[in-house]
């Protein structure tokens, strides 16, 4: 803590650096916390370098860290060494923001605000779901009044083992810091053991504040089974493809939720016209339905204060007509809640009541849909409402159906319109239609969101992503797949045409979902929650008991409607993971053969070519190393910018980045090379906006990191630190042993190391100064100092040329033929129908150089 109190008073008398005092006071804890921590890690941890290494402030590694932040060990050549020290990993602070990233706390009467606000967005899906159940349930119609009690038992018990245990109190609980859904899922995973296939995260990315992870012990069975995943990487793809699969159902149910819920909606108008054709009914849903989508790119921001009271008076208005209906036709039904009537029902209906099981899976569907539009709110205001609000009325909308069939069984088909009290059918009607457009828009959003999510983890192709709220990141408008999803939603229901065979493949689908969350809640609760195994075991067998139980009685019916599921997830599966592996594939071969930073050395300051100003930025996907691209460029050009700067953006496993810790910018090589690396690292809930923030940020953040770095450097001439000087001189000598003295080329390399390479966290981007004059430095500045920002000003301003490599991947010569199939053909193709990087980082045509290069994997 004393040296950063002397380095901040030595540079305060200045009135230029007072600007920066602030900034620079805000770093003091992280200062204080690099020197405590690694003295500590040099005593206690043998994996890192001995006491004689420099580890504050320039932090000098000896040992080797590959790209994916793994150690290997051995010993390698001078040029290797010399290598790895001018080519340190980024490293950056955390803990200065973690306080805002802490559960919030919030009263009760904020609490019941955010519960109703809450039924708008997460409950539609399963509110429409009386509309359809008991005719899907018996769809040849009802032979014994018993069988009502047995279904509607079913159905009670249904709904208070899947949604309101497993899914609300325990699920819901097993968030990514408040997001849902398998792929939240799988990257809460992927924090706790080495899961993801593409190996582009490093050590320092668990530094973030919102990488939350627990640890444990290496005898648990925590530990065991972490160790067991990691082991082949088999486990880890077969993992992946079954996340893959979910995410596909989920899918799915974006397609089947509005076929099912504005069809169903659309058939009260027959009721009361009975004369009326199904193929009208299907026209007023198909109107509805393109309606709905071509209003997406509006947003949810403008009508979105409209959910939550709509939906609201939905589940007040079915419960209002259950309660009428109990006490007008058949209360007796009420002994549904003692749970023999489910055997009793088997054991009349056998096979029949086994089958019907699928129809009676729809009281539960929207539970998966629930899980994954979990972004917006706390846990416990979603479960304040399924208590209060969302399960009381849905048991009293489904014992007054059960009621009513009492009396009228023959009425099976649309039991729920025609128990609706003549008086008020039609505003019922009006507002199951609302319902069911909310329903329907709740899905499509989180199908948004999910094909978002996918596309971060590497998932699936880039497309464009449109924001459609200015007070919300997070609602979101992807046209090429709001088409796509209205085309197959209007095939399904003009194709089918009735509920019955569209509630078959809705059950398919849900069905499915619901086992992969129950998989990877099982290793959620070993690895993340630490659970004791026999926990772990009662609650994965009691999942799979029931759900399997459902799923069996869905296999009936995959030839009647269960099949469109399938084969949709099928579609996007195959997109999905051949555009992952290609992705794969083409991140291992550049990995492999990146440029040797000593070949770039080698070549000089002016790297054997004419350096023309401006600045060159060269974008690749490693987040370490030189790129292929950038050696196939210098040596098929025979010029390069006077300052290049290597751009990476990646996507963690994290729901969000902040945006103080978003930005790593470090020095590669000497100062008189002017090359410096950025990493833009992004969380899955994150986007990468189309706007020219990115770059005017970029630049906020080097010029902070050379103001930053210059006054680490200026610590350490002056005689106060002592302490400092020994451990870099320690550290210098250490390097002169290591590497050949061929000539005094490397000994000043060395020395421009030691003192210039030295890695800088970077503030917040609010406070930099990105406008440089002779006239606005500090005077504690060197004069070369001095000179390379007022270089990098001017090379700014003279132009910034964005590279991108124009990359075309093929199977090399001997591969199988599906490795060909899928790189040389689907993955092409796939590669041609999505959005340029170009487009994406908003590059102006007259900004872009494109590099092509073609990879043999």
């Amino acid at each position: 803590m004393e040296i950063v109190k002397i380095a901040i008073s030595a540079f305060s008398h200045n009135d230029r650096t007072r600007e920066i005092l602030g900034l620079t006071t805000e770093l003091t804890w992280y200062f204080t916390r690099v020197a405590v921590v690694s003295e500590d890690r040099k005593e206690n941890d043998d994996t890192y370098p001995s006491s004689d290494k420099c580890w504050w402030p320039t932090r000098i590694f000896s040992e080797n860290w590959n790209d994916s932040g793994d150690h290997r060990n051995g010993s390698k050549g001078g040029m290797w060494v010399l290598e790895q020290k001018l080519d340190q990993p980024l490293e950056e602070e955390a803990g200065k923001m973690s306080h805002l990233y802490r559960e919030k706390k919030f009263s009760a009467f904020v609490l019941l605000g955010l519960a109703f606000q809450s039924l708008g967005v997460v409950y539609g899906d399963l509110g429409t779901s009386p509309l359809y159940v008991f005719y899907n349930t018996f769809p040849q119609g009802i032979d014994d009044t018993e069988d009502i009690i047995g279904a509607l038992s079913l159905i009670i018990y249904s709904l208070t083992l899947i949604p309101l245990l497993k899914y609300v109190f325990i699920v819901c609980r097993a968030n990514d810091n408040n997001q849902g859904g398998t792929l939240a899922l799988y990257s809460l995973l992927c924090r706790h053991a080495k899961l993801r296939t593409i190996p582009n995260q490093h050590r320092t990315d668990e530094e973030l504040t919102t990488y939350s992870r627990s640890t444990f012990s290496d005898h648990s069975f925590a530990a065991k089974t972490k160790r067991w995943l990691e082991a082949d990487s088999f486990k880890r793809n077969a993992l992946l493809v079954l996340v893959l699969v979910g995410t596909c159902m989920v899918i799915g149910d974006g397609i089947l939720t509005p076929a099912i819920s504005v069809l169903s909606a659309s058939g009260g108008i027959k009721v009361d016209h009975p004369k009326m054709s199904s193929g009208v009914v299907t026209i007023v849903a198909v109107i509805i339905l393109v309606g709905m989508f071509s209003m997406q790119h509006y947003g949810t921001d403008r009508v979105g204060w409209l959910f939550a009271p709509t939906v609201l008076l939905w589940f007040l208005v079915i419960g209002g007509i259950g309660v009428f209906n109990l006490c007008k036709y058949d209360s007796s039904v009420l002994k549904a809640f003692y749970p023999p009537y489910i055997y009793r029902y088997f054991r009349r209906t056998k096979k029949t009541g086994w089958i019907s099981l699928g129809g009676i899976m729809l009281c539960i569907t929207g539970t998966e849909a629930l899980f994954a539009d979990l972004a917006h709110f706390p846990v416990i205001a979603i479960q304040i409402a399924f208590t209060i609000i969302v399960f009381p009325c849905l048991l009293l909308a489904y014992c007054g159906q059960a009621a009513y069939l009492m009396v009228n069984k023959d009425h099976v088909y649309d039991c729920f319109y025609r128990s609706i009290p003549e008086r008020i059918y039609w505003p019922v009607f009006l507002l199951a239609t609302l319902a069911a457009i909310v329903a329907s828009q709740a899905t499509i959003s989180a199908t948004f969101s999910i094909i978002n999510q996918a596309h971060a983890l590497g998932c699936f192709p880039r497309i464009k992503v449109v924001h459609t709220s200015k007070r919300f990141l997070g609602q979101i408008y992807v046209p090429d797949v709001n088409w796509l999803l209205m085309l197959l939603c209007i095939a399904v229901t003009a194709g089918f045409g009735n509920q019955s065979q569209i509630g078959n493949a809705y059950g398919t689908a849900v069905g499915v979902v619901m086992l992969v969350t129950t998989v990877i809640m099982t290793l959620v609760m070993l690895l993340v929650w630490h659970c004791h195994w026999i926990i772990v075991l009662v609650f994965t067998s009691l999942s799979l008991i029931v759900e399997c139980t459902y799923f069996s009685a869905l296999l009936f019916k995959i030839g009647q409607g269960g099949w469109v599921p399938l084969a949709i997830a099928s579609v996007f599966l195959l997109i999905m993971y051949t555009w992952h592996y290609g992705i794969l594939k083409g991140y291992e071969f550049e990995l492999h053969s990146k440029v040797s930073l000593a070949w770039i050395l080698g070549l000089g300051p002016s790297l054997g070519l004419v350096r023309v100003p401006g600045v060159g930025l060269v974008y690749s996907e490693l987040a370490n190393g030189v790129p292929r691209i950038f050696s196939h460029f210098i040596t098929n050009l025979p010029a390069v910018h006077s300052v290049v700067i290597f751009v990476c953006v990646k996507y963690l496993p994290v729901y969000t980045v902040p945006e103080d810790e978003r930005f790593l910018v470090k020095r590669i090589g000497p100062r008189n090379y002017h090359m410096f690396r950025c990493v833009a690292r992004y969380g899955y809930k994150d986007l990468h906006k189309k706007d020219e923030g990115f770059e005017l940020k970029l630049f906020e953040h080097l010029f902070m990191f050379v103001r930053l770095e210059s006054m680490m450097e200026g610590c350490s001439d002056s005689e106060d630190y002592s302490l400092y000087n020994r451990k870099t001189k320690r550290s210098r000598d250490f390097q002169m042993k290591d590497i050949p003295q061929t000539s005094t080329a490397n000994n000043d390399i060395m020395v421009s190391v030691s003192s210039g390479d030295a890695i800088v966290p970077v503030g917040s981007s609010r406070r930099a100064q990105t406008t440089v004059t002779s006239s606005g430095l500090d005077s504690g500045l060197t004069e070369g100092e001095i000179y390379e920002l007022e270089f990098l000003s001017r090379s700014r301003d003279i132009g910034v040329v964005h590279i991108l490599g124009n990359t075309v991947v093929r199977a090399r010569r001997g591969s199988s033929i599906m490795k060909k199939i899928a790189i040389n053909y689907i993955y092409a193709f796939l590669r041609k129908m999505c959005r340029e990087n170009s487009v994406i980082f908003n590059v102006p045509h007259e900004s872009l150089l494109n590099v092509g290069q073609i990879f043999y994997v």
